[in-house]
């Protein structure tokens, strides 16, 4: 009877207007005895027993989510393993997690790392690690275990496809060192237009863009593609000095805004750009997040750039780390990255679960919550989250979850390579645009070996035999010619390469310089 007086007094009490303004009077004190209450109760009375680490492990991630999907908390010991991967005492395999739709999901894929060479793909969902299944693992430990020493092998259960139809498989990865600095890849796409593209915007990222250009200007370019796709972004200072290679002194190219005075700052080039007037494209996908948007957003809003692709990423928070007596880390997002026109790039994330936020990535938000901003010249462009390009490129054939089983057992390599060994070591021009020879060459055996060995009945249509033979043909120009014709080959079979080409012609009319 005494517990539930207490329980009726409470209601009673809770449920008057006293009780509000007593609740805002509490002070941070009284409310930190309360969870101490609460945490000494669960200790001493729940059904099973419960380690304090974890519960304050559980409540601190709690308090960060509920504040936007990208603040975190980090322990002392995934801290250092990630710093020892900084330091380059660490290597670890090219992923990038991510929790989407209430399952972890791979978010990127670096470009020739031992996840690449596997096969794997943005939106596989992970669902163990080394025989331990993740669900309910905090993100940043989960990532922190894909750091090791080099060699060392990672093993990982994946399930590809529809959640009610999706296929399962497992890769083991060696982990091996993958590039620090700025990647650049920098090519003549045609006789007149240079091609770069950048992988990340770490520290000289704005040295290194000036150089290519440079370079391919002095070979003759006329015009230039910026590749910014699958590009997770990075240091916000590099952003700037890629943008400042293309604009004027003191142009604005983004803001940063917080609710202390000192994180609201804007950021403006700091001298003419040697590129300013070269007639400029952009290429964005789903992968394009925080600087990579920044970029995109800002030469947009200027109407220096056409961008083309696919609705980008849509995260630009600023975070900050704040270390604690403990050793441990807390990640806080202190402001948000707005456009030159006003734009908010981070995609709505206020009243959506963390799950349901996630699944939102590169989606933008409804009509409604989209509000229309105006470029330099007048163009209409959205908010609502992420980049939205000026022309939406289609994305390209699905790959099966058979794929990377196949790529992780070597099949793929052994065709490929087995083909590359029968041709001659001349003229690798034939092979650059032998679409024909490559479908009869290379996907009937690699599909014989996939049907005979995964026992899969593995029926690709069209879109997809044409996008398989590309991928293995790209194998047998590296193998057989090395990697300067392997990249030539990327880029003439690129489909949104050769889109952009041909808007060109059009550029000053759709970036609203003519009538």
């Amino acid at each position: 009877m005494k517990a539930r007086s207490i329980v009726c007094a409470a209601g009673l009490v809770f449920g008057g207007p006293a009780s509000i303004l007593w609740a805002q009077q509490r002070s941070a004190y009284e409310e930190l005895q309360t969870f101490s209450g609460v945490l000494n109760y669960v200790r001493a009375n729940y059904v099973d027993s419960v380690g304090v680490s974890d519960l304050v492990q559980a409540a601190i991630d709690g308090t960060l989510h509920s504040l936007d999907p990208h603040s975190y908390f980090i322990r002392r010991q995934d801290w250092e393993r990630f710093a020892a991967w900084e330091q380059g005492r660490f290597v670890t395999t090219g992923l990038s997690l991510e929790y989407e739709d209430g399952a972890l999901a791979v978010e990127w894929v670096v470009p020739e790392s031992p996840a690449a060479r596997a096969g794997l793909l943005p939106g596989d969902r992970v669902l163990a690690l080394d025989d331990t299944a993740v669900t309910g693992l905090p993100l940043q430990q989960l990532e922190a275990r894909l750091v090791g020493e080099k060699g060392s092998k990672v093993r990982l259960t994946l399930a590809r496809g529809s959640r009610l139809e999706s296929d399962t498989f497992s890769v083991s990865l060696k982990r091996a060192a993958t590039p620090v600095r700025s990647t650049l890849t920098v090519r003549m796409a045609d006789s007149v237009t240079g091609f770069v593209r950048l992988q990340d915007f770490k520290l000289g990222a704005g040295r290194d863009v000036h150089e290519a250009l440079r370079k391919l200007t002095g070979d003759g370019a006329r015009q230039l593609v910026l590749d910014v796709r699958r590009n997770p972004g990075g240091l916000m200072s590099a952003a700037v000095e890629v943008a400042s290679e293309f604009l004027p002194r003191n142009t604005l190219v983004f803001r940063t805004r917080g609710r202390k005075s000192d994180t609201n700052r804007d950021f403006v080039t700091d001298h003419d750009g040697g590129f300013a007037t070269l007639p400029l494209i952009v290429l964005i996908d789903g992968g394009s997040a925080s600087a990579a948007e920044a970029l995109a957003a800002c030469l947009q809003d200027h109407d220096r750039a056409l961008i083309l692709g696919r609705r980008s990423f849509g995260k630009a928070l600023e975070q900050v780390s704040f270390p604690l007596p403990s050793g441990d880390v807390v990640m806080l997002t202190v402001a948000r990255i707005v456009s030159p026109s006003g734009r908010i790039i981070q995609r709505r994330y206020q009243g959506l679960g963390y799950e349901q936020y996630l699944s939102l990535a590169g989606k933008g938000g409804a009509a409604a919550e989209a509000p229309v901003f105006k470029t330099d010249h007048g163009r209409p462009v959205t908010g609502g989250g992420g980049v939205a390009p000026d022309v939406p490129l289609s994305p390209g054939a699905p790959l099966p979850a058979w794929w990377s089983v196949a790529m992780d057992s070597g099949f793929g390599d052994a065709v490929a390579d087995s083909v590359a060994r029968s041709m001659p070591h001349d003229q690798p021009g034939r092979w650059l645009d032998a679409s024909d020879q490559w479908v009869a060459a290379l996907v009937p055996p690699f599909l014989a070996r996939v049907r005979s060995a995964l026992h899969v009945s593995a029926p690709p249509d069209t879109a997809l035999t044409r996008r398989l033979s590309r991928m293995l043909a790209a194998r047998v120009a590296d193998v057989n010619w090395g990697p300067d014709v392997y990249e030539q080959f990327l880029l003439r079979n690129d489909p949104d390469v050769q889109a952009a080409l041909g808007y060109f012609p059009r550029l000053a009319e759709l970036l609203g310089g003519t009538k």
